[in-house]
């Protein structure tokens, strides 16, 4: 592993960093006390410093030499609203709020980059640190966005990371294409009309039309989709009812959809709102069909994900990079901006969760779950990739 050297001896004081910003867990856009470190920080580093861009963004500016090519590195900086299970010493210190999805890590990594490039301007050109809030549902990137980011600070490629569970520490994954999915939301209340239960001749049962369309929304990625396109269509909750001998007189149902292209997507919202309609009409029952579509799917464009490939086997060898990772149906607000600039998200992996310290939960060490912690050996390891993605993106010419 050809780690930077300088990097790998401020280890200790990034661990502090990452530990502190984990021991202060901030929700989407409330991250005041993050974006604070992260300010005063990059300040300190002689970095030029623009805050402000989607409500507690933080954007670092370093330049060196006279070309105008620049590259973006993007970090995310908010926690999740659930409680923490770990009891070691830089465990959460706000109860209901935990950074159980590695973001304080990612945070950390990208201000390591940003303290060896401030100190060694091997490169032509601009990079900019972009420390994004509000990734967890709350589309910061999208409002860093609205907010002028790409204008204001234009650059011609952007690139993201996210540590990844189960994957060996010290090893990449990435695919160009989709890698992950589109969030989206629906919402359906099936208005029919109640009654007592030993009289259901004088309702309008939602119950049983809730059930039909159920029931026939799972054809949609059966029989509609193409065997080739990989889709997914949740029913999360179904809500009926207060008594047993009571026909209620609304039914919702609730749940998501996955997909990795907007087509997809586009057909399956059509087909639920069809099924859901004219299956209410077939039972002379009514109906409300809601369908948000949060996050888009993340698309990696096919030459910055070579490019990066590259940069990640120069560091960790090729046999520790898969380029052809399977791609999640989770979803991640960096497709935003890889709507809007070419780039590549890569997965860094995080290990199986035996570098937690003593006084972690009991549970997995998975992502979004009560005993997790980012593992801060990667910490060197993301750092250099930034570094050495930067350096190599804007090469003197």
């Amino acid at each position: 592993m050809k780690l930077i050297d300088p990097i790998t001896q401020f280890h200790s004081e990034l661990q502090k960093i990452r530990r502190d910003i984990h021991a202060h867990p901030e929700l989407s856009y409330e991250e005041q006390r993050t974006s604070d470190v992260v300010a005063q920080k990059l300040t300190e580093w002689g970095i030029p410093v623009v805050r402000g861009l989607g409500v507690t963004g933080v954007v670092g500016i370093i330049k060196n030499g006279s070309s105008t090519r620049a590259i973006g590195l993007r970090a995310d900086m908010d926690a999740l609203p659930m409680p923490e299970l770990n009891t070691f010493p830089h465990a959460s210190k706000h109860e209901g709020k935990m950074h159980a999805c590695g973001h304080d890590g990612h945070t950390t990594m990208l201000l390591g980059a940003a303290h060896y490039l401030s100190q060694h301007r091997d490169f032509d050109g601009t990079v900019y640190v972009i420390f994004q809030p509000a990734e967890e549902g709350g589309r910061g990137a999208e409002r860093m966005i609205q907010d002028g980011l790409f204008e204001k600070y234009p650059m011609d490629a952007v690139f993201g990371m996210h540590n990844w569970p189960g994957m060996k520490a010290g090893t990449f994954g990435v695919t160009p294409g989709p890698m992950m999915a589109s969030s989206n939301e629906f919402y359906v209340d099936v208005k029919g009309k109640g009654s007592h239960a030993a009289q259901p001749h004088k309702s309008i049962d939602p119950v049983m039309t809730a059930v039909q369309i159920a029931q026939s929304w799972q054809t949609i990625v059966s029989r509609n989709t193409n065997p080739n396109d990989s889709a997914v269509v949740s029913i999360t909750q179904i809500h009926a009812g207060s008594a047993t001998n009571v026909i209620p007189d609304n039914a919702m149902l609730i749940g998501t959809v996955r997909t990795f292209s907007t087509a997809v997507l586009d057909m399956i919202e059509r087909r639920m709102k069809e099924i859901a309609e004219h299956t209410c009409a077939a039972f002379d029952a009514e109906v409300d069909f809601t369908f948000n579509r949060n996050y888009p799917p993340l698309v990696n464009h096919a030459k910055e994900t070579a490019f990066a490939v590259e940069v990640m086997q120069s560091i960790v060898g090729a046999d520790n990079v898969n380029a052809t990772v399977e791609p999640t149906m989770g979803a991640e607000d960096f497709a935003f901006m890889l709507q809007h600039k070419p780039g590549c998200y890569v997965f860094i992996g995080n290990g199986e969760g035996g570098h937690r310290d003593s006084g972690h939960g009991l549970g997995p060490c998975n992502l979004h779950n009560p005993s997790y912690d980012f593992n801060d050996d990667l910490l060197p390891i993301g750092a250099t990739y930034w570094v050495r993605l930067a350096e190599a993106f804007l090469k003197p010419q």
